[in-house]
């Protein structure tokens, strides 16, 4: 079976438009605020630039940054690299955020994989194809991508056995902060529709702002093979520690 395709028009989303600088006349920190956005049924979004830096903060909390950026890379390398014998791979990638992950993950596939990106947040696009421009770098107009505004868990309901791999990069993890309902992705129920999503041999890669030993359980419960991996923010293992899971689920019998 292959995953679920929905209509999407993409002249829409290359039309979609710049964000315009809002008033900032009052910030003496030098960061300019760029845009706010809402998570549907969630909090307030405000993305800064800082010289040539991005982030993207919630409240007093940095969710992403340019900064920062190793984990988010690393979660779609090391994903990709056990992907092995896979001619057209296809992965599902919830949460574009600053796009890392996406532009790591057409790095390491062939021109054959298929990346279906899940992004619930519309003005999260609008930025990446604004004032992100340049580190966008093209990435959301790769053929190999279907990017759906809908939320991911939406996506994973409605596939069987329809990805090699699923790529959870939602809120901060495991225990969310930016809407509720995304712990349901993580619960037995969620790991549960992300087993059916995925193909015998898939893998449902999950990135965390912390280690979480409930999490590892559950995946376990679920009847995942589970690995956990520390992964430093940037590429010299300093400023935060995060956490990557690798759950596959096993080969079926013959």
């Amino acid at each position: 079976m292959t995953p679920p395709v929905l209509p999407l028009d993409q002249s829409a989303c290359a039309q979609a438009p710049i964000v315009p600088l809002l008033d900032t006349s009052d910030d003496t920190s030098g960061d300019v605020l760029l845009g706010v956005a809402h998570v549907p049924q969630g909090v307030e979004l405000r993305l800064l630039q800082h010289g040539d830096d991005f982030t993207i903060m919630l409240e007093e909390t940095e969710l992403m940054s340019t900064l920062a950026s190793h984990s988010e890379e690393a979660l779609a390398q090391m994903t990709c690299a056990r992907l092995t014998g896979i001619a057209a791979p296809q992965m599902l990638i919830g949460g574009y955020g600053m796009g890392f992950t996406l532009r790591a993950a057409l790095a390491a596939l062939p021109r054959e994989a298929g990346v279906f990106v899940a992004e619930i947040v519309p003005e999260i696009l609008a930025w990446a194809r604004g004032p992100m421009h340049a580190l966008t770098a093209g990435c959301l107009d790769d053929p190999r991508v279907m990017v759906v505004e809908d939320d991911v868990a939406m996506l994973i309901a409605a596939a069987r056995e329809g990805y090699d791999a699923i790529l959870l990069d939602v809120d901060n993890g495991p225990e969310g902060l930016t809407r509720w309902q995304n712990d349901a992705l993580y619960s037995p129920l969620g790991l549960a529709a992300a087993w059916r999503a995925l193909r015998p041999g898939g893998i449902l890669a999950v990135w965390s702002a912390w280690f979480d030993p409930a999490f590892t359980e559950r995946l376990e419960d679920a009847g995942f093979a589970v690995s956990a991996q520390t992964v430093g923010s940037r590429p010299d293992g300093e400023v935060y520690d995060h956490t990557l899971w690798f759950a596959r689920r096993p080969e079926q019998a013959a």
